[in-house]
This record gives structure tokens, sequence and C-alpha cells, in this order.
């Protein structure tokens, strides 16, 4: 099952579950992959994780880096180990590259930080993307035809990659554009503004009151830091900044609610482009619509990986 932060995509597939005694939930989810960062990653409670077995959660500690390609090799043991038990995994999270990831079993290329720094200087330098774009349309002519010459992100990337591994961006797949038949049944929370709004707004008052700029102070605080990756987290961010005494904690938390209301616009985006993605309107259950399927013509086999 899938949906944008704050959707209620955990809480149906909680619901949903805690009846199956066969469904595990699998986390698809960036975030709350990291120990110590339990609060605004929204991650389920001691309680429910007593109810309903979880899966890739807490898998390192704050100051490593964690990859698409890292989840991607986890989530499969996951899917095996439930599989071999004679259970059904429930892939509940928001977070779309690694729901495709595993739902379209992608050829993750590698990483090279230092070839992509020193394309980001050079992009800095040229004022934009363009000159990149060039280039790569003479490495790989395929990679680059699929992508806007100013989106610099995608073309850093692109090159990142050819460069590094040697072998054309585009031989690692047809690109996320693409959406090949897959074995995975997909149910989507329809994204509604005013009430995920509404509930990012509760949210970070729940937050706060349960402790988060405790939590963040002790991640602030630990000798190892913080990797580069878990320092963008939702809510953490914004805490560390106000930390560091660069903004008072009204400001910090202005931003968190900023913030996580542009992330739930991208992530709407990035998902109503699958067509494959089963959208349930405001009048339907959550709950009620994944139990149905459950139970339902859904089952392909001992495992019905979804998403949410």
């Amino acid at each position: 099952m899938v949906g944008t932060t704050a959707s209620g995509k955990s809480a149906a597939a909680l619901d949903a579950a805690w009846t199956r005694p066969d469904v595990e939930i699998v986390a698809v989810d960036s975030m709350t992959v990291y120990r110590a960062m339990d609060i605004a990653t929204a991650k389920p409670t001691p309680d429910e994780r007593s109810r309903v077995r979880h899966h890739l959660l807490d898998l390192v500690d704050p100051e490593e880096e964690f990859t698409v390609s890292m989840f991607k090799s986890a989530a499969a043991e996951a899917l095996r180990d439930i599989e071999a038990r004679g259970g059904r995994a429930l892939l509940v999270g928001g977070t779309g590259l690694y729901v495709r990831a595993v739902v379209d079993d992608l050829s993750v290329p590698g990483r090279y930080p230092d070839i992509a720094a020193r394309l980001e200087a050079e992009a800095d330098l040229a004022g934009s993307a363009a000159a990149l774009h060039a280039r790569l349309a003479t490495l790989d002519p395929v990679a680059a035809s699929r992508m806007h010459p100013e989106n610099r992100r995608r073309v850093i990337r692109a090159l990142e990659v050819t460069i590094g591994s040697g072998r054309p961006f585009s031989s690692y797949g047809p690109g996320l554009e693409v959406y090949p038949p897959t074995r995975f049944v997909q149910l989507g929370i329809a994204f509604d503004p005013v009430a995920v709004d509404r509930r990012i707004d509760a949210r970070i008052a729940r937050w706060l009151g349960a402790g988060l700029l405790e939590e963040v102070r002790a991640l602030a605080e630990r000798p190892e830091g913080l990797s580069r990756t878990a320092r963008q987290a939702l809510g953490y961010k914004e805490l560390l900044e106000h930390l560091e005494g660069r903004c008072s904690l009204e400001e910090a938390l202005e931003r968190v609610a900023q913030r996580t209301r542009a992330f739930a616009r991208r992530q709407w985006a990035w998902f109503r482009r699958d067509p494959r993605i089963s959208w349930l309107g405001a009048e339907e259950d959550p709950a009620e619509a994944l139990g149905t399927l459950l139970d339902g013509d859904g089952r392909s086999g001992p495992t019905r990986p979804m998403r949410d």
C-alpha cells in the first residue's frame, strides 16, 4: 500500500494485519531504516510491533549512509523469509524509489561520490546543467533523450554512473517512466491536500510532545555524527538547525510543516504517474479495502507484497 506522508496508510495496514496472523508488514521508507530516529519517522510503536511482525526497521546507525541497492537487497531477504514461513508480505511506505526498486526489481547503479562532486562543481560554474547534458548526449544518447537538459539532478546522476561504471546509464533499464507488468498488487490512498495538511500539523505537535526535540538533541550529541542522508530527514534537519542556533524553535517547526507539505505533494506527483496503482477515494475505508484485497482474489501465491 502506498500513499503520501500523513495519508493514514500505516494505520490502515496495521488494522488489516492485526486480524490476519499470516500477514507481516515490510516498511518501505528511506528513514525508518535508521536506529534512534523513531519519533519523526513515525515508526510503529513497540506495542504495534508486538502485534504485527515488521521488517526493514532499524537496519543501520544514523551515521551510516544507506542506499537504494542496500534496501533492495534487504527487502529481497525479508520477502524470502516471509515466503519460506508461509506468510504474506504487506509492503507499506511512501519512498517512491524504494517502492519501485522492489516492485520492479530495478537494476540500481552504484554511487561514485567523487565523480558526482566534480560534476556538481562543473554545473555550478556553468550556471546550468545544459553543458553536462550535451556531454551526456555524446556518451549516452539514449539516457540524454529521456531527460530535460535542465534537470540537473538527473543529468548529473546519469553522467556519474556512465563515467564511474564505464557503462551507459541507459543500460541499467528503461527508466522510471516505464511501468512494466508486476506480480505486486498495488493499492494507494489518494491525496487529499486539506486532510493531509491538517494531519501534518497535528503530527508535529504530537511529535514535540513525545520528545522529538530531546531525540534530536541526543542524535546531535553522538560523537559519530549523522550521515548526509539522515541529516535530511523531515523534522530532524530543522530541529538540528535550531539546536545549532540557526533559528528559533518556532521557526524550525514552521519549516518542518512547510517542508513536509511540499514533500507530500512530491510523493503524490510520483505515485499518481503509476497506472498500476488502484486508488482509494475519500469515501472508502483504507483498512477495510485492504482487508478485502487480502481476503479476495488478490492472492497470487504465498507471498503477496503490496505497498503503501
